[in-house]
């Protein structure tokens, strides 16, 4: 199967093109046409550098709605620089479509900024919980309406101590949305995220759960 068969816009196609993108992975050849047909929500278990962002980037880019300025979808994510990468992947694959905007908050950076490039409307946030639970305290940011919420690297998230916030910014969203968690692991506190927040999910999972990918090389000190 090639990114050509699954049923992704010409914008994106064209990105992928420009990438070199032309087989999917596993995981994307299984995540991508679910997520460009159906609004459900989705438990993902795979290794990092599985090519999880384009999984579930290329369907959100796809389905923004770029006239409508608010808010679309919110990505959580648990490091800074995970929420750059993903930032800069989103805009690499969005680069033929035009008026997307996509803005990454992250604490450790200056707030006004970020407040700023909210301000000028986001179609799609990525963020780490701490960054963007403070700025829905200061009512900088919108969630309430969003289509799409994203948790990648949950069960690093909850290792970091973030499943406080992460409760507390599940619950400023609408009921209505779809929540697409990505996990290498399925530890008992993410599994309890799925079931207080999560419609029957359908289930993806791709490689052994005690298995790197094959395509990183592994260093153990």
């Amino acid at each position: 199967m090639n990114f050509s068969e699954l049923g992704l816009n010409d914008s994106l196609q064209k990105s992928l093109i420009d990438l070199n993108f032309l087989k999917p992975t596993p995981i994307q050849s299984k995540a991508i046409p679910y997520l460009l047909k159906s609004n459900e929500d989705l438990i993902s278990l795979a290794q990092t550098g599985t090519g999880k962002t384009a999984a579930f980037g290329l369907p959100i880019i796809h389905k923004t709605e770029i006239k409508n300025k608010k808010t679309q979808s919110l990505i959580l994510c648990p490091t800074r620089e995970l929420c750059l990468q993903i930032t800069k992947d989103l805009k690499s694959f969005s680069k033929y479509v035009k008026g997307l905007h996509v803005t990454s908050i992250y604490g450790g950076a200056d707030i006004r900024k970020q407040i700023r490039e909210l301000k000028l409307g986001s179609h799609i946030v990525v963020g780490t919980p701490g960054r963007v639970l403070d700025l829905l305290n200061k009512k900088k940011l919108e969630i309430k309406d969003i289509n799409i919420l994203v948790l990648d690297e949950a069960d690093e998230m909850l290792n970091m101590g973030f499943k406080e916030d992460i409760d507390l910014i599940l619950e400023d969203t609408s009921e209505s949305k779809q929540i697409l968690l990505f996990s290498a692991t399925m530890p008992k506190e993410v599994l309890k995220i799925s079931k207080n927040y999560m419609k029957k999910p359908k289930r993806i999972e791709v490689d052994s759960k005690k298995e790197g990918a094959k395509d990183i090389e592994h260093n153990y000190y």
